[in-house]
C-alpha cells in the first residue's frame, strides 16, 4: 500500500509537470526575427504571439520577396501580431517584379503594424488581400512605390471577400490608387470595416474606392445582419499628378450594398475627415446606396465637393449633416435617389458656386464660394502650412436648433470635427466660434479622436510622420 501511494504521488507529479510544459509551450511568446529567418518563424506563430521584426531592409536576397501572411489565425482578443519596433527605424519590405509586397490569405485575427512597404514601382500592390481573410488590422504602415500605373494599389482586397478589417494610421503617398476595397464585378465585398486616421496623398486615380456589392457570398463567419463600415478622421488629397479625361476619378467613391438579401441594409458612416482638392475635375466624394456623411471638412478650390448620384445603383438612405463645404463648383448635389428612401441634407455650412441642389434640405447656411471668408476664419489658407482654418467667425453659424431626429442614432453624430460635444444650433462641422480649439486641417495625420467602435482594440502605436 505504501508503494502504491508513492506511485500515485509520482503519477500526479508527472501529470502536473506535463501540464506545466504544455502551458509553457502554449503561452504567448514574443519572437524576434530578421531577414534571414522571419519567413520560417512566421509559420510557427500561434494566437497571442508577437513576431518582432528587426529594423532593416527586407528584400528578395533570400529568394523570398515581401511578407506573406498565409494561414495564420489568431483568436478573438488574442491576435497574432507582426510588428516592427514602436520607434523608428522600422523594417522596410521591398517589392519584386510582378509580386504584391505584402500578401494576406486564409488568415484571421492578425495585426500588422510599424513597418514600411516600398514596392519600388515594379508592378505589384503594396498590400493585397489575396484570399478570404477577416479581423485583420493594418496599422502604422507607410506605403510607397505603388505609382507606376493607375491600376497599382496601396491597399487592395480585390481578390476575395473580407470582413472586419481595420485600416488605421497608415500613410500612402503617390499611389496609382490609394485603397481599392472589393472588386469591379461586385462579388468580392469589403464588409464591416473601419478605415480611420489614415493619410492618402497625391494618387493618380482614387484616394480610395470601396466597390459596389451585388451579392453577399455565403462564406462561413461573414456577417449576415446589418453592418456598418466606418470611414473617419482620415485626410484625403489629390494633386497635379491626377489623371484627367476618361481616367479622372473622384477622391473617394463608395458603391452600393447588395440590392437584396444579406447586406441590403448596410451603411457607410463617413465622418470627421478632411478632404482637400481634386484637380482632375471629379468630386471629393461620390456616393450611392446607404450613406451617412457628417462633421467633415470639404475644400475643393478646383471643382465639386459631394455628389450623391446613381453609379452602379441609386442613392437610397442618405443623411448629410453638419459638414463644412468650400468648393468652387457644386457643394452638395443629390440626384436620382430612390423614392422608397429619403435623402436629407441638414445643418451644413456650404459655400460654393452651386451650394446645395437637393429636394430635401433644411437648416443649412449657404452662400457663394467667394463669401466663405465672411463666415470662416481662413478658408483660403494653405493646409501645407497650417494656415487653413474653417472654424466659424463669431456670430455667423449659430442659429435655431436643428431637428436631429432623422440622424441621431448614428455613430458619433453629436461630436464635431474636433471631437467635441455639439451644441445644437451650429451649422457646419464645428460646434463653436472664434478661436479654433482643435487641430487646424493639414495634409498630415489628424490627432487621434475618441473611438466608439473597434474590432481588435490593439494598442495605439507611435504615429507616423508625414515627410
Amino acid at each position: 500500500m505504501k508503494y502504491e501511494r508513492k506511485g500515485h504521488r509520482v503519477w500526479h507529479l508527472c501529470v502536473l509537470f506535463a501540464l506545466l510544459l504544455i502551458t509553457a509551450n502554449s503561452a504567448a511568446a514574443t519572437i524576434t526575427a530578421s531577414l534571414s529567418d522571419y519567413r520560417a518563424k512566421l509559420q510557427l506563430l500561434a494566437p497571442g504571439d508577437v513576431l518582432l521584426l528587426e529594423a532593416g531592409i527586407y528584400d528578395d536576397s533570400n529568394g523570398y520577396p515581401g511578407l506573406s501572411i498565409y494561414d495564420l489565425n489568431g483568436e478573438p482578443g488574442n491576435p497574432i501580431i507582426i510588428t516592427g519596433s514602436d520607434s523608428e527605424p522600422h523594417p522596410v519590405f521591398l517589392g519584386s517584379a510582378g509580386s504584391n509586397t505584402v500578401r494576406i490569405a486564409n488568415s484571421s485575427y492578425v495585426v500588422i503594424r510599424n513597418i514600411e512597404v516600398d514596392s519600388r514601382d515594379r508592378g505589384g500592390d503594396g498590400i493585397n488581400g489575396q484570399d478570404i481573410s477577416h479581423h485583420i488590422t493594418l496599422e502604422n504602415i507607410a506605403i510607397r512605390g505603388v505609382g507606376s500605373d493607375q491600376s497599382i494599389v496601396g491597399i487592395s482586397t480585390n481578390r476575395a471577400p473580407v470582413w472586419n478589417w481595420i485600416i488605421r494610421n497608415n500613410l500612402i503617398t503617390g499611389a496609382g490608387t490609394g485603397m481599392y476595397l472589393g472588386n469591379s464585378d461586385g462579388k468580392e465585398p469589403f464588409v464591416n470595416g473601419i478605415i480611420e486616421n489614415n493619410v492618402i496623398l497625391d494618387t493618380i486615380g482614387y484616394n480610395m474606392e470601396i466597390k459596389h456589392q451585388i451579392v453577399r457570398p455565403g462564406v462561413p463567419g461573414m456577417p449576415t445582419g446589418q453592418s456598418t463600415t466606418i470611414i473617419r478622421h482620415n485626410v484625403f488629397s489629390k494633386s497635379g499628378n491626377s489623371s484627367g479625361g476618361n481616367f479622372a476619378r473622384p477622391t473617394v467613391l463608395v458603391g452600393h450594398f447588395p440590392p437584396t438579401g444579406s447586406g441590403v441594409s448596410d451603411v457607410y458612416q463617413i465622418y470627421g475627415n478632411f478632404f482637400f482638392n481634386n484637380p482632375s475635375g471629379e468630386p471629393l466624394l461620390q456616393v450611392e446606396g446607404n450613406a451617412v456623411i457628417h462633421n467633415n471638412l470639404f475644400v475643393n478650390n478646383v471643382g465639386d465637393a459631394i455628389l450623391v448620384q446613381p453609379h452602379n445603383d441609386v442613392p437610397k438612405m442618405i443623411r448629410i449633416f453638419s459638414n463644412t463645404v468650400v468648393a468652387s463648383g457644386a457643394g452638395i448635389r443629390v440626384s436620382g435617389g430612390s423614392t422608397s428612401f429619403t435623402q436629407k441634407i441638414i445643418g451644413n455650412a456650404v459655400f460654393a458656386a452651386n451650394p446645395i441642389n437637393a429636394a430635401d434640405q433644411s437648416d443649412n447656411v449657404t452662400d457663394a464660394y467667394a463669401a466663405a471668408e465672411n463666415y470662416l476664419t481662413s478658408p483660403g489658407g494653405d493646409p501645407m502650412t497650417g494656415s487653413l482654418d474653417l472654424y466659424p467667425i463669431s456670430g455667423k453659424l449659430l442659429s435655431s436648433a436643428v431637428d436631429s431626429s432623422s440622424f441621431n442614432t448614428f455613430v458619433d453624430w453629436n461630436l464635431d470635427f474636433n471631437g467635441n460635444a455639439r451644441e445644437n444650433g451650429y451649422r457646419g462641422a464645428y460646434s463653436g466660434a472664434g478661436q479654433n480649439p482643435g487641430w487646424l486641417p493639414r495634409l498630415s495625420f489628424k490627432p487621434l479622436a475618441g473611438s466608439t467602435i473597434d474590432i481588435l482594440s490593439p494598442t495605439a502605436p507611435t504615429r507616423l510622420v508625414v515627410q
